[in-house]
């Protein structure tokens, strides 16, 4: 359920209009002797009480508040100001005494400043200045200063309106946000406790009777990872693919130096498969955009390595640690090992896979890559990368 926050306004405008009608009125009322024209007068304050009473249901919300309606009132206003002078004595005009209208024309001003904003309220304020100084004849004192009061008055109204409206929509917006939210992480709960778990089931007997059953599981794990990283929280990988660590960019995308974070989770949920298992936190992991994305592409590399020398069966796992200072990314793998050596003989034959595609992109980002392997129990990659990589640049340039 809504709520306006300009309806008070639009309530307020129609006491205010009632008011000043009979504020008017009153003011002739005792000094109807002083006019010279009392016809004048009496007529165009019976159009106004009439008019006033009449349109009270087109000033209840900008809905009914049309711009016919608008442009109707304010010649109204406009036009008693005019025939102030066929009315009543040029003496009492020149020392201050007010127009027919008298402050009614305000409420005519405040109405384009409800429903249009302040641009609305300008011009319409405006209007009314000129036709005051036209029926004055002189540019009085008093005069102006009336008109300035209303100028200033009706443009700060409308200028909050335009705030308060987009302030309805913004909470308006979050409110959908958190109902969808909510009702997201309720699927997720009961996919998590049913479907998820039958997918795995499907996967782990799969694997263990062969043949057409263990095709079958392995399409089971598949899609069990693609449903379990829609239900972690929607995250959508960036307009980019991932070709062998690096990254493609498609047309539209930001350059490789914008300054706005991006969450890491997006760009290491394509990696997932029904061998890669991903585990990152529930909250996102902001990190610059070209430092997640040498990140990414680091894992990638490592996970290239995996396939090359694990082979394409092995398992590995994706771990993402959000600290206080450091993004810390490990990448470990159930495959035979590194022989002690290996990496120092590799990088003298020229193949620097290690060294450039994982140490050397941690590095020009300030950060580490520390890589653990045990033969026979597997390899481990830890990718740690500061959070501020300006300043964790500068240092590493420095030393």
């Amino acid at each position: 359920m809504r709520m306006s926050v300009e309806q008070p306004l639009w309530r307020a405008l129609a006491g205010y209009r009632v008011l000043t009608m009979l504020y008017a009125l009153g003011f002739f009322a005792t000094a109807y002797d002083g006019f010279q024209r009392l016809w004048v007068a009496v007529a165009y304050y019976c159009v106004l009480f009439v008019w006033t009473l009449a349109t009270l249901p087109w000033v209840a919300n900008a809905a009914s508040c049309t711009k016919r309606f608008l442009a109707a009132d304010l010649t109204i206003a406009l036009t008693g100001i005019l025939l102030t002078p066929l009315a009543d004595t040029h003496e009492r005009i020149q020392s201050g005494g007010p127009t027919l209208p008298s402050i009614w024309t305000a409420g005519s001003v405040l109405a384009f400043a409800i429903k249009g904003g302040w641009r609305w309220a300008a011009f319409a304020s405006t209007l009314v200045a000129v036709v005051n100084l036209v029926e004055r004849g002189t540019p009085a004192r008093d005069t102006i200063h009336n008109v300035i009061l209303v100028w200033v008055a009706s443009i700060a109204i409308g200028y909050v309106v335009e705030v308060a409206r987009a302030s309805e929509r913004t909470l308006a917006r979050a409110l959908e946000i958190e109902a969808a939210t909510r009702e997201r992480e309720r699927l997720a709960r009961d996919i998590h406790d049913s479907v998820l778990q039958v997918l795995a089931m499907v996967q782990r007997r799969g694997a263990v009777l062969g043949g057409e059953a263990g095709e079958l599981g392995r399409m089971a794990g598949e899609q069990e990872v693609a449903l379990r990283a829609l239900v972690s929280g929607g995250l959508v990988p960036e307009s980019r693919e991932w070709q062998h660590g690096e990254a493609v960019h498609t047309p539209g995308e930001s350059g490789p130096d914008a300054p706005d974070p991006v969450d890491l989770r997006t760009l290491l949920v394509p990696y997932a498969t029904s061998t890669i298992t991903l585990s990152e936190p529930g909250a996102p992991v902001p990190l610059a955009r070209a430092a997640a994305k040498e990140l990414a592409a680091a894992v990638g590399a490592a996970l290239d390595n995996v396939r090359k020398h694990a082979g394409e069966g092995a398992r590995a796992w994706i771990l993402v640690e959000d600290e206080p200072d450091s993004v810390v990314v490990t990448v470990r793998d159930d495959g035979p090992g590194i022989p002690e050596g290996r990496l120092a003989q590799a990088e003298g034959e020229g193949r620097l896979g290690v060294a450039q595609s994982i140490r050397g992109r941690l590095r020009d980002l300030g950060g580490d890559a520390e890589l653990i392997s045990v033969p026979g129990q597997g390899t481990e990659v830890e990718l740690t990368v500061p959070k501020d990589t300006r300043t964790a640049r500068g240092k590493a340039e420095r030393r």
